[in-house]
């Protein structure tokens, strides 16, 4: 059981790497959120239209997302209650509702790009056309929700098993496309843009990266999985789970970063300008074979299943915290799919919808990201477990820079 083993840790009962075992796994259901298809979909169109020259963005929004992924879970250790629930309780009625309604359209946005991606994968690998992908894709959805009933141990093996999926199809990308090993080193280490749409590209990697949804359910995540009975228990866990992060957050990073130097290798190198994720599919076929271009289409297709009902999950979460209602998940899944469907049915450019869903998430990110960090830097609330001063600042300052970089995209996109 989980509980007894996580505690037979805590009492030192267990050596070595089995010590961390009962706390893996909450990371990774929150990692699924940093390589949905809205990150498909920037990263691609940034490795084609620039090479590797935003490589270094993918690696610092990973590490802000590690950063905001560890105070999320600190919160949920340190005080038993997630992100909106402490919202709820710190501020005025009128502000907690209006903040329900901001991170609900956020949700939407979410799984508009999640299911979106989901149904395109399917299209892509079998030919099967959008609207009984978008049906199949509702069942599979559902299917993974079911596993919540059979407990949090066998949702995140199944979620972290198609994050796996997902690594496999992208290092297999990688080796196929062969990229130059010097150009992948200076555009992780060597900060740079090249004109106005760059700087957009990178704001959009970055607002596909840092997802307000993934603040949200982590809380939630670690708020009664394993209870601290003193504070030195409550800063044990936080040890162990920030193992947990940091595992889970490498490998997403490495995911998008494989995302970009693929693209980058194959369709930069090649003078191709890829911006929607179906012509990157035929050209992968083109260029390699039709096993990379399947490749390719299951990462899709993964990314998006595991990464929608995980947005459903993150909803039940924020309407229980902000508002104490809950409906049912499976209400919740079917309310949510319906902006998706309308999309796929009116014929509108999927890669487009995905764009403009990143737009949206990019406005929600402050409204859960400052919070945040005010709560998780004040003692009253986390006791020992508040931020330290340096980590305050290191987060005030992340947060300026990511607010102040989706303004400016919100400011392109519409007014471009």
């Amino acid at each position: 059981m989980l509980t007894a083993s996580a505690y037979a840790s805590l009492r030192g009962e267990a050596r070595g790497i089995k010590r961390l075992f009962p706390f893996l796994g909450p990371a990774f259901i929150a990692a699924v959120a940093y390589i949905d298809p809205g990150n498909f979909a920037t990263n691609i169109a940034a490795g084609s239209a620039y090479g590797y020259t935003l490589l270094w963005v993918v690696v610092v929004s990973n590490l802000m997302a590690v950063l905001i992924q560890a105070m999320s879970a600190k919160l949920g250790i340190a005080t038993g209650k997630n992100l909106p629930e402490i919202c709820r309780e710190h501020f005025p009625r009128w502000a907690s509702i209006l903040l329900w309604i901001q991170a609900e359209l956020v949700v939407i946005a979410t799984d508009l790009a999640e299911f979106i991606g989901a149904s395109l994968g399917l299209y892509l690998i079998f030919h099967i056309s959008l609207i009984p992908s978008a049906i199949i894709t509702a069942f599979g959805s559902f299917a993974i929700l079911e596993l919540q009933r059979r407990g949090g141990r066998s949702l995140e093996a199944v979620i972290s098993g198609m994050i796996f999926i997902v690594v496999i199809a992208f290092g297999l990308q990688v080796f196929y496309t062969q990229p130059e090993a010097r150009d992948v080193i200076s555009g992780m280490f060597v900060p740079r843009f090249e004109g106005v749409d760059s700087v957009l590209l990178g704001a959009g990697i970055l607002g596909a990266t840092v997802m307000p949804h993934a603040i949200y359910l982590h809380s939630s995540l670690m708020q009664k999985r394993v209870i601290g009975q003193n504070e030195k228990e409550r800063r044990q866990i936080f040890r162990f789970e920030f193992v947990d992060i940091v595992i889970a957050m490498l490998i997403a990073g490495a995911i998008n970063a494989s995302m970009l130097i693929v693209a980058a290798a194959l369709f930069y190198k090649n003078g191709l300008d890829v911006t929607d994720l179906d012509v990157a599919f035929y050209q992968f076929q083109h260029l390699i074979g039709p096993v990379s271009a399947i490749l390719f289409g299951v990462g899709l297709l993964s990314a998006g299943l595991s990464s929608s009902s995980v947005g459903t999950m993150a909803g039940d979460v924020i309407m229980q915290g902000y508002i104490k209602k809950r409906i049912s998940l499976y209400i919740r899944r079917f309310i949510t799919m319906l902006p998706p469907l309308a999309i796929i049915l009116l014929g509108v450019n999927p890669s487009r919808a995905l764009v403009i869903s990143q737009v949206v998430l990019s406005f929600g990110i402050s409204f859960a990201l400052v919070p945040l960090i005010t709560f998780t830097s004040n003692p009253n609330v986390m006791g020992k477990l508040v931020n330290h001063r340096i980590t305050a600042l290191i987060a005030w300052v992340v947060a300026f820079l990511i607010i102040a970089l989706n303004i400016f995209l919100l400011y392109e996109t519409i007014f471009r």
